[in-house]
């Protein structure tokens, strides 16, 4: 018997994918189950529809119930499987995806492992020699500085880390509220690169600037475009300045409904491989260059957050022996 286009209705309403099940032939199946499981569902045996073991016994039985699967509509997406008997002896599937939730908790832990394992390292260093410090008897006064100046530099390391790690806590608590002070983005740019000449000057880095001859104004917070800007200059010069005459270029231009900021290095590059993770917490590509040149391994991480919230674009073009380009691109006021 065809059913009532009411119910037909109310299960295309449902969100999740849904299937109306009696005697193991699939009755009717909403937009969503289609577009998940396949378009040829509706009056076939409902495994054609599913094939995953535990989810297909619990249908065939008819019995109620909830339980989590994987394995349906790819093998690494998790669904909560909801079956509910109906007064018209028809069984209503629904699957609840799961994927996102997991994902989001896979990465909570990858982060408090990998935030652990950077703060471990430098607080190890830190109690060593300060164990050897609090030792009785005579140091030598070239060891004992050198002793002092590493538990300096492991601390400052330590206390960067925490920094850019609040710095991320506080822009994703504002992800969702979008910045709406104006902003010269040109202006905040020349005070960046003047930041950023004492770093530049010690890696005998020249960093140019290539700015638009219109003010080029954006919504925007001050302090996280700062941020931005500070993170970018210094991951070109620190990773992208190879031994004297290297250089950065910076740009800013008209690029119709935004405001496009570039930073050009020519230094190593990037393999391929590699771009799609960079803007991973604690991803490096070379975890040894980066602990020497001063990197956390968050810089990236926080520039994307921050393009983010201002609702901008974020690209990262590189190739190893010819350098990277970053490009931002913000909403113009």
């Amino acid at each position: 018997m065809p059913l009532p286009p009411l119910v037909l209705a109310l299960l295309d309403a449902l969100e999740e994918p849904a299937l109306l099940i009696a005697r193991q032939r699939t009755e009717a199946a909403n937009r969503a189950a289609r577009a998940l499981l396949g378009a040829g569902l509706v009056d076939q045996d409902v495994r054609f529809a599913i094939r995953q073991p535990q989810a297909l016994d619990a249908i065939l039985s008819g019995r109620e119930g909830r339980f989590e699967v994987r394995g349906i509509g790819g093998i690494e997406r998790s669904f909560e499987v909801v079956l509910t008997s109906l007064d018209t002896g028809l069984l209503l599937v629904r699957l609840v995806d799961r994927s996102a939730r997991q994902a989001a908790e896979k990465a909570q832990v990858d982060f408090v492992a990998n935030a652990s394992h950077e703060l471990r390292t430098p607080l190890a260093t830190v109690l060593g020699y300060s164990e050897t410090l609090s030792e009785e008897g005579e140091l030598p006064e070239p060891l004992r500085r050198r002793f002092g100046e590493q538990i300096h530099a492991q601390a400052t390391r330590m206390m960067t880390i925490i920094r850019d790690l609040m710095s991320l806590s506080r822009i994703e608590a504002d992800r969702f509220s979008a910045p709406i002070a104006e902003v010269r983005l040109d202006a905040l740019v020349r005070e960046a690169v003047v930041a950023a000449g004492p770093l530049a000057e010690s890696r005998s880095c020249r960093i140019e600037l290539a700015l638009a001859d219109e003010p080029a104004t954006v919504r925007g917070d001050l302090a996280q475009l700062r941020q931005l800007l500070d993170n970018l200059l210094g991951n070109a010069v620190r990773y992208g300045c190879r031994g004297e005459g290297g250089r950065v270029l910076v740009s800013v231009a008209d690029a119709g409904r935004w405001i496009s900021l570039i930073v050009r290095d020519w230094g190593e590059g990037v393999s391929a491989r590699h771009l799609p993770r960079l803007t991973e917490r604690f991803y490096r590509v070379d975890a040894a260059r980066s602990r020497d040149g001063g990197g956390t391994g968050l810089g990236l991480a926080i520039v994307a957050q921050i393009v983010e919230r201002h609702r901008g674009l974020l690209d990262i073009r590189s190739r190893e022996g010819e350098g990277t380009e970053v490009e931002i691109r913000l909403p113009r006021v």
